[in-house]
């Protein structure tokens, strides 16, 4: 699955005309699912009319021919169970739950909050303790999975936690695009959510069906630089440059410098037109990018 990326016009409203065009190229490629308004789409600096506008577009764009995972999680357990609901009533598959970040709680809350907005439907827990501040412990889990309606774990704390997870009958996902390779033919996840393949779908296809360690090889340094600062900061710069999305940014994130877009216009130049999303490799100048809120 894609963490899809959400482009703009300039002036920062959402450009769905090219929303559209990246969803097409990643259903060329064989991608099987989206994850809209999640971290790599910025749901979190939208409103929430503009977030379920874009999973309610995504269902009736694409949902007969992809998995629409919309993000409708929150550290406030009742906007999470108020997003969740109208996203299933617009026909999303399932939801995508983080566990309550900044104004982290206990091993009861958090168990309480899963469980509440697992009532509701189909979802898939986030683990990414970067962000949140709070790794989600196999204990909590293997509890949480017998619900229902628990389809599973995107993990981004290791291949280990994964193959354990898989062990126990838990599907997960990769949420780290450099340990997916390992964690898909070594520790038997699911496959992955990812990042890159919003620049390479069709490799990242390949790389999830096949055990192709030279391709992995060939995909790290990209992967690399694309979290070498906080995402999606350098996968916006590297959309804009290969000419897949307008060159805007909502604020706070911010485009690369030139020192940085020159290693990411090298390691871009080293995939082809084909196997690249955009139809043109430019370096770019300051001047070109615009900064919107």
């Amino acid at each position: 699955m894609t963490a899809i990326k959400t482009p703009y016009k300039s002036g920062g409203e959402i450009d769905l005309d090219c929303y559209d065009e990246l969803v097409t190229e990643q259903m060329r490629n064989g991608v099987e699912g989206l994850i809209v308004c999640g971290t790599t789409g910025e749901g979190h600096l939208m409103d929430w009319e503009e977030h379920l506008m874009l999973i309610a577009h995504s269902v009736n764009r694409f949902g007969d021919e992809l998995v629409i995972v919309g993000n409708t999680g929150s550290n406030n357990t009742r906007e999470a169970l108020k997003a969740t609901r109208y996203g299933f009533a617009f026909g999303m598959d399932a939801s995508l739950q983080i566990n309550p970040y900044y104004g982290k709680t206990s091993e009861k809350g958090l168990r309480e909050h899963f469980n509440r907005v697992l009532d509701l439907g189909p979802a898939i827990i986030y683990n990414v303790s970067s962000r949140t501040g709070q790794d989600l412990q196999p204990e909590l889990i293997e509890s949480l999975a017998e619900h229902s309606n628990l389809v599973g774990v995107k993990e981004c704390s290791g291949n280990e936690r994964m193959g354990y997870y898989e062990s126990k009958g838990i599907a997960c996902w990769s949420g780290n695009d450099d340990q997916c390779f390992e964690g898909r033919h070594r520790n038997q996840s699911h496959g992955v959510i990812s990042v890159i393949a919003n620049l390479l779908p069709g490799l990242m296809r390949k790389l999830m069906d096949e055990d192709n360690s030279e391709l992995n090889q060939r995909l790290q340094p990209l992967m690399a630089w694309l979290f070498h600062v906080p995402s999606p900061n350098a996968l916006n710069t590297a959309m804009a440059m290969t000419g897949a999305a307008p060159p805007v940014f909502r604020l706070p994130y911010a485009p690369l410098d030139s020192n940085a877009r020159q290693e990411g216009f090298q390691l871009l130049n080293a995939f082809s037109d084909d196997e690249r999303v955009g139809n043109t490799l430019k370096l770019m100048d300051d001047s070109d990018f615009e900064l919107s809120c």
